[in-house]
Parts: structure tokens; C-alpha cells; sequence
């Protein structure tokens, strides 16, 4: 019925806001928003209606979460770095009905999940950011789904990505890009060091790790990188545990995916962490490698409408 029609792993660095301001970091960061712009010029021929952002500073400790209000409006500071973005304005409609379709067929894939449809819960600036950017115009209805997940499965979050794409192209009426809105290695730099780090990653055994990674998204190696990301998430630092990536590669159809992805922005460092925008080709799966339902198999697991 639907159409999963765009994929992409995207960055969403603060200072992609200074860059517009006047001040020394002014135009710094117009590589980033060009990157964002190519993915909205893409994102605009294939017809998407709604953006659905895995959102790495949404911060979650149970269950998965779907901010899918009808409406969102307001002015925005980040609690993370204020001086950063601060008194940032933001409107664009959501889409209630998707957002409620990717909870039923999430949690009939065995991934606890609530929609949040009647909610003042504003999005965070991993969802603002790049909308900033990319919608500018309100052109799409736009759903976040939380992916700083403290306690969760990467196979869980893999099986999510899944279960969203059934939902997306077996039963909604429309066409959906799917951003996972996160960083590569996500270490930032030391208090007081942050200037020296402004465009530079934090040390030279992260940025090699990064660089060979996305020169394995680009040859397509995805049984390796599907096997290695725990490790990666880990050792590399991660931002969000990686569980956007882990949501991406679970809607692509993980280890079997067999796309080659399409850097629009190199790779890039700022303030310690390693940056990129990449757009996965989406490409015809069955799903079968993808990991099973992990959470919901322990001992003693209650789901969330027997505990509420």
C-alpha cells in the first residue's frame, strides 16, 4: 500500500544553527545544510509526505516511543548545549495516524511501543535540526521516534526498524522517509578543549574507526558491519548506543541489505564526534535476517498494558 521511498543516516550537529548566525561560525557548517537540502530535493521528487526521524536525543528508559502529535510549534533551547541553540523557533505538522499505525504493528512484532498523539511532548533537536533544513516550508508531516534508548536491545531496535517498514508499506496510505538522525563515533571533546575540537573528531583511533566504516557502507559489507555494530556502538563511542543505526539497517533489512549507500556530506568532525549525511538505498527484502524480538522473550517480561 505504502512506500518506504527514502533512507538516510544524517547529521544534526548544533552548529549547523551558529552557521547561519552572524559570528565567527557563520557559514562552517553550509556543507552539512547542503547535504540536508540534497536529501529534501530527494525526498520531494519521490513524493514523501512524512519524514520519520530516530531521534538520538530523545532520551528513553523503557518501551519505545512515538511522538506523532498533530502539530508542533514553539521556540526551542537545548538543555545540552544552550549556548548553542538557543531560542530556536520550529513549526511543522505530525501525522497521528501513521504514528498510531507504527505502534500497532510494532508491538505485533513482538517491540513494546506507545504513540503519543495527545501530548504537549515537543520534539528534541535531533528531530529539529534537521528539519530546520529540510522543511522549512511545513512541506511534510513529520513523526519522531525515540532512539537514545538506556536499556534497550540493538536487536530489539533492529526488529522496530522492521516492523516499521511492514507498517509503512503493508498498511499506510502514503510515502514515508525514514532519517536516522545521529552522529558516527560521539566523543566529544574534553570541557574546556571543545574550541580545539570545533571541527575535528576526538582522536585518531575514532575517526579511522568511522572512515572504515562508512568505507564499508559504501562496498556494501553489511553482514560485517550488522555483526560489528554492538562493538562499534561501544568502543566507538556511539551516539544513542547507535540504536538509530540499528533502526536503519532493521528497516533496510539488516544483514541481507544489499544496497550501497550515497554520501551527500563527507564525513566530517565537530566538537570531538565524527559526522556524516548518507542516503541507503532502499531495496526489496524479506526481513529473514533480520533479529528476532529480544526484550520481549525474557523471564518474567510483563508488556506495558498488563504493568499500566
Amino acid at each position: 500500500m505504502g512506500k518506504l521511498a527514502l533512507a538516510a543516516k544524517i547529521t544534526h550537529v548544533p552548529s549547523m544553527y551558529l552557521s547561519e548566525l552572524d559570528g565567527p561560525r557563520k557559514g562552517t557548517r553550509q556543507d552539512a545544510i547542503d547535504g540536508h537540502l540534497e536529501i529534501d530535493r530527494r525526498c520531494r521528487e519521490a513524493g514523501v509526505d512524512t519524514m520519520l526521524v530516530f531521534d538520538t536525543h530523545w532520551l528513553v528508559n523503557a518501551s519505545y516511543h512515538v511522538n506523532c502529535a498533530p502539530h508542533f510549534k514553539g521556540v526551542y533551547t537545548s538543555n545540552e548545549l544552550p549556548h548553542f541553540i538557543s531560542n530556536m523557533g520550529f513549526e511543522f505538522p505530525g501525522n497521528p495516524v501513521l504514528g498510531q499505525l507504527l505502534a500497532k504493528v510494532c508491538n505485533a512484532h513482538a517491540v513494546e511501543t506507545l504513540a503519543h498523539d495527545a501530548t504537549t511532548l515537543n520534539p528534541e533537536y535531533g528531530t529539529l535540526v534537521p528539519m530546520r533544513y529540510m522543511n522549512a516550508d511545513q512541506h511534510y508531516k513529520v513523526v519522531s521516534v525515540s532512539a537514545l534508548c538506556q536499556a534497550h536491545y540493538l536487536n530489539d531496535s533492529a526488529r522496530l526498524g522492521w516492523a516499521i517498514r511492514r507498517a509503512i508499506e503493508d498498511e499506510y496510505d502514503g510515502t514515508v522517509a525514514i532519517l536516522a538522525s545521529g552522529s558516527l563515533s560521539h566523543r566529544f571533546a574534553q570541557n574546556g578543549l571543545a574550541p580545539q575540537y570545533a571541527f575535528k573528531t576526538w582522536s585518531p583511533f575514532l575517526e579511522r574507526l568511522d572512515h572504515q566504516v562508512v568505507r564499508m557502507w559504501q562496498q556494501g559489507e553489511w553482514a560485517d558491519f550488522c555483526a560489528m555494530l554492538p562493538e562499534y556502538a561501544a568502543k566507538g563511542h556511539g551516539e544513542g548506543f547507535m540504536h538509530d543505526t540499528a533502526m536503519l539497517l532493521g528497516a533496510l533489512g539488516w544483514s541481507d541489505y544489499d544496497g550501497k549507500v550515497d554520501v551527500v556530506t563527507p564525513y566530517f568532525g565537530a566538537s570531538g564526534t565524527g559526522q556524516i549525511n548518507a542516503i541507503f538505498p532502499v531495496t526489496p527484502q524479506s526481513g529473514d535476517s533480520g533479529p528476532r524480538a529480544q526484550a520481549s522473550s525474557a523471564d518474567g517480561y510483563i508488556n506495558t498494558q498488563q504493568r499500566l
